[in-house]
């Protein structure tokens, strides 16, 4: 059976660097075997969490489909841009609807013992490493297994070829060893 990952990126910018970036990585998975999902977190219109609005409408339709497929998952991949330092809002409301239980069912049901490899990607020298270690310690918070390799991908406007692929040997290189150990602990 093949090892199932869900791809997605925390950037709402058309033509983003970190959204060419998972789908890099969700390329490799395939090659690798993988069933690879990926989801464009806009497409889902999560309005701003709050628990007002949950228990009075209960989650919106892109946050239950987006739960719905990390549960099936055995693994993500996430890239994110870095904003001040650490992860959009996007990404973190994304988190936050997916990781509300619905009745009868586990904590964190989405997430707890799911493997995940992180990914940045930035126009800037460092590409997005300040925001990494941030990304990994909710996501470890929250029982998610993260891998040990990450990859921060600097001058990332230089960074593809026009059908959207790396441009960079090394680059494709920690790409694919991130890619790796997602799928070698999401296998487990």
């Amino acid at each position: 059976m093949a090892t199932k990952l869900v791809a997605f990126a925390g950037s709402s910018r058309a033509n983003s660097f970190n959204q060419k970036l998972v789908r890099a990585a969700a390329d490799v998975a395939r090659a690798r075997g993988a069933e690879v999902e990926v989801i464009d977190l806009r497409a889902l219109e999560l309005p701003i969490f709050a628990q007002d609005l949950e228990a009075a409408d209960g989650p919106p339709e892109g946050a239950r489909r987006f739960k719905e497929a990390l549960k099936a998952a055995d693994g993500f991949l996430i890239s994110s841009p870095e904003y001040n330092s650490s992860y959009p809002a996007l990404l973190k409301n994304a988190i936050d609807w997916a990781s509300r239980p619905a009745e009868g069912e586990p904590m964190l049901a989405a997430f707890a013992g799911k493997a995940c490899g992180l990914l940045a990607a930035s126009p800037g020298a460092l590409g997005g490493l300040r925001m990494l270690p941030i990304l990994r310690l909710l996501l470890s918070n929250i029982g998610v297994h993260v891998v040990p390799t990450q990859f921060g991908l600097g001058k990332a406007h230089e960074a593809f070829d026009d059908e959207g692929r790396l441009v960079d040997e090394r680059a494709r290189a920690t790409v694919e060893r991130v890619v790796d150990e997602t799928l070698e602990i999401a296998g487990r």
